[in-house]
């Protein structure tokens, strides 16, 4: 077994050829394959006005894959709160917890997921820009589960009154996300795939935390983008999907995961090997054993207690099977049932 817990963070990637929905589909399959195999988190990401990624709504795919499952812990990796009401995230993650008890994690993020045009059009007021107060707004959605006052007023019922309340944590990639979860004694999820020179950060995060009534201790996590295959070379090609797709994103041309052969020829003529595209990320791919070294270096460059592995990959079969060999690698297995 891995000295860190290890989880999955889904993008539920929208193959070409594919729809919106069949990804949605390819989640839930993936989540049943995760419970098997023991891995302890399943975490869905909010994305919008991407034609690569189809989960908008992490809530609304919460249910369906927490229902499709029986002991992995499912959530969000994150619902991006500035677009929402604080008390409105609480209730719906309140009543995921009720019929879900002790299986459901709200992570929570400050990035739009989107582009600008996207976030305004999320805006529900729109005859201004929208606020910089993701603080407050943290604030006040801990609040309604530690039973705090409600900047609103006296609310008559609160969602911790009515159900459990879920497992909270806060997402990452810059310093400003681990003052405040130092800050408010939340767990803390680098995003190492986005920005891979967060150690500094996640170092400061453990340094600086504050006791809450939720966490005694700092709990650190890391994502890290890692895929595996039966040998290095075999991965490295099935990656050659995701770096095409993340360069035309960055070109402003986003599309769905390509096939590995179209990708392959379209790298070919970016006059770079194929390990350094794009640039600035760190991608993890070979065989199980180069890819548990790799993992293990990164959870130890962060200090982490767990490990989320997210990757990208155009054929469904070929990502489910990634996650059986990094499962195996770690010699991975559920706990028998009591």
């Amino acid at each position: 077994m891995p000295p860190f817990a290890l989880n999955i963070l889904d993008q539920s990637p929208i193959p070409e050829g594919s729809t919106a929905g069949e990804a949605l589909r390819n989640s839930i399959d993936l989540a049943r394959l995760a419970d098997q195999l023991g891995y302890r988190r399943y975490w869905l990401a909010e994305h919008h006005g991407t034609s690569g990624l189809a989960c908008a709504s992490p809530e609304a795919i919460i249910g369906p894959v927490a229902a499709a499952t029986s002991h992995i812990r499912v959530g969000s990796g994150g619902i991006m709160l500035p677009h929402y009401s604080p008390l409105k995230v609480a209730e719906t993650f309140s009543m995921l917890s009720g019929l879900f008890p002790g299986r459901i994690d709200l992570g929570i993020g400050r990035a739009p997921g989107t582009s600008a045009a996207v976030a305004f059009a999320l805006q529900r007021d729109r005859r201004q820009p929208a606020p910089d107060d993701f603080h407050d707004q943290l604030q006040e959605l801990m609040g309604y589960f530690d039973g705090r006052p409600s900047p609103a007023g006296p609310l008559r019922q609160i969602p911790s009154q009515r159900f459990a309340s879920p497992e909270c944590a806060l997402l990452g990639s810059s310093m400003q996300s681990a003052i405040w979860a130092a800050e408010l004694g939340l767990p803390y999820v680098f995003a190492d795939f986005i920005n891979p020179q967060g150690a500094p950060m996640a170092a400061y995060y453990r340094e600086n935390f504050v006791p809450s009534p939720s966490l005694e201790a700092p709990r650190t996590g890391v994502a890290v983008w890692a895929l595996c295959a039966e040998t290095d070379r075999e991965a490295l090609r099935l990656s050659a999907s995701f770096r095409m797709m993340m360069l035309m994103l960055y070109r402003g041309r986003p599309i769905p995961v390509p096939p590995v052969d179209r990708a392959e020829k379209f790298l070919e003529l970016e006059g770079l090997p194929l390990d350094q595209l794009p640039a600035g990320r760190r991608i993890i791919t070979g065989a199980p054993a180069a890819v548990r070294e790799a993992i293990e270096a990164v959870a130890a460059e962060y200090g982490a207690g767990e490990v989320f592995v997210v990757n990208i990959m155009h054929d469904h079969a070929a990502r489910r099977r990634s996650y059986e060999l990094i499962a195996q690698a770690f010699n991975q297995t559920r706990p028998a049932d009591p």
